[in-house]
């Protein structure tokens, strides 16, 4: 078996090696007093750990490539390109959390669903193709039940936190409630009801204790009571198109009337049936996921920004080791596993037939044999 190339005898003859000055890298050089052999010391692992620092310090930073480097960016790209293949993990959680939130992002064609705790601290992440129930499921099994979570209130969402977590409180991003309320309402509703409404949104954000919660909950019920009636009138349309569609709107007979009207007061009233709103009086914890938008994402979309040209294999990889300088585990980057790169296999070269060589008989025309009518000075004189 070879001996290791960093061993302090010789490789040829075994003898002792001793120092014999340096290299004008600084490297300690070795020598062989037997068969005077010169030789120096190679520290692989050390290499490594050098070139996957001046990778993240590169992917995590604002220089490029040729300033990381000092010389230019081909060399840099030559010596890490086996860093794009170390895969960054967080710790398995075994402690429950006390507060969680939970939010996505998209990054080209995949989303990036993120788990963080009330110090905004990645808990866990999973990637997929759209924020589908099968997808939350998947983050929310690798952290046990929390006390409360926030999240955008999606559809997916929902049902994984009915599968997953049954008996975590649920507080829907205050926020979003009131992003959701102006794309019904718009900052201008026309109507008097529209407008109330819409004044009811704005201070949904102001409370701040319980009893201003009561005195919101009142002033909804009030404008139920004066204006509940307009979220069930329906218009009725007068005539039939000839390909079967009714002359309205939606294609069909009826319709509500003031069918934006009916979407925002059903979003509240759903909200506070299923105790969505003040779950951060009686629960604590924030009542947005403003902090994990703006800080989490915002960090990832702004490596993406500073490095733009990457795949996406390799934008995918930058965010995850965003989310890995988040919950301060940049450290520990050298002990995490590297996948096994693959190399696709050469294509078979194609079956082609041996040249036969010059035709010997044959029944083509040829030329030189003289068998065409030939126009112009063909050679004569």
């Amino acid at each position: 078996m070879p001996k290791a190339s960093n061993t302090t005898s010789c490789l040829l003859c075994d003898s002792a090696l001793v120092k014999n000055g340096k290299t004008a890298a600084g490297t300690q050089r070795w020598l062989c007093p037997t068969c005077k052999a010169s030789s120096v010391r190679k520290r692989d692992d050390i290499t490594r750990k050098h070139q996957l620092q001046r990778f993240l310090t590169w992917l995590l930073g604002k220089l490029s490539q040729a300033e990381t480097d000092g010389l230019t960016g081909r060399s840099f790209r030559h010596q890490t390109a086996w860093c794009w293949h170390v895969t960054p993990r967080l710790p398995p959680v075994t402690i429950p959390p006390k507060y969680v939130m939970i939010d996505g992002t998209y990054i080209g064609d995949w989303c990036l669903l993120i788990a963080t705790d009330e110090h905004h601290t990645p808990l866990a992440w999973q990637w997929c193709s759209t924020e589908s129930q099968a997808a939350w499921e998947a983050l929310l099994r690798q952290i046990p039940a929390p006390l409360v979570v926030i999240c955008d209130g999606g559809t997916g969402v929902r049902a994984a936190l009915r599968e997953q977590w049954p008996d975590t409180l649920v507080q829907r991003c205050i926020f979003h409630v009131w992003m959701n309320m102006r794309t019904h309402l718009t900052l201008r509703p026309r109507t008097p009801a529209g407008q109330a409404l819409l004044e009811l949104g704005k201070r949904l954000r102001r409370i701040k204790d319980a009893d201003q919660a009561l005195v919101w909950l009142q002033q909804l019920n009030d404008w139920h009571t004066v204006y509940g009636h307009l979220t069930t009138e329906r218009s009725y349309a007068k005539r039939r198109l000839r390909n079967g569609l009714w002359d309205s709107p939606t294609g069909k007979k009826w319709w509500y009337t003031h069918d934006r009207l009916r979407k925002a007061y059903n979003l509240l009233a759903e909200l506070q049936r299923r105790e969505h709103l003040f779950t951060y009086l009686r629960a604590g914890g924030p009542k947005t996921t403003s902090r994990l938008e703006g800080g989490i994402n915002a960090m990832i979309k702004q490596a993406l920004r500073l490095h733009r040209g990457m795949t996406v294999e390799h934008q995918k990889r930058a965010a995850e080791w965003v989310l890995i300088e988040r919950a301060g585990l940049i450290d520990t980057a050298g002990t995490m596993p590297v996948a096994k790169e693959i190399t696709p296999q050469k294509r078979r070269p194609r079956f082609t037939e041996p040249d036969p060589g010059p035709v010997v008989y044959d029944t083509g025309l040829d030329a030189t044999e003289g068998l065409w009518l030939r126009r112009g000075w063909g050679g004569r004189g």
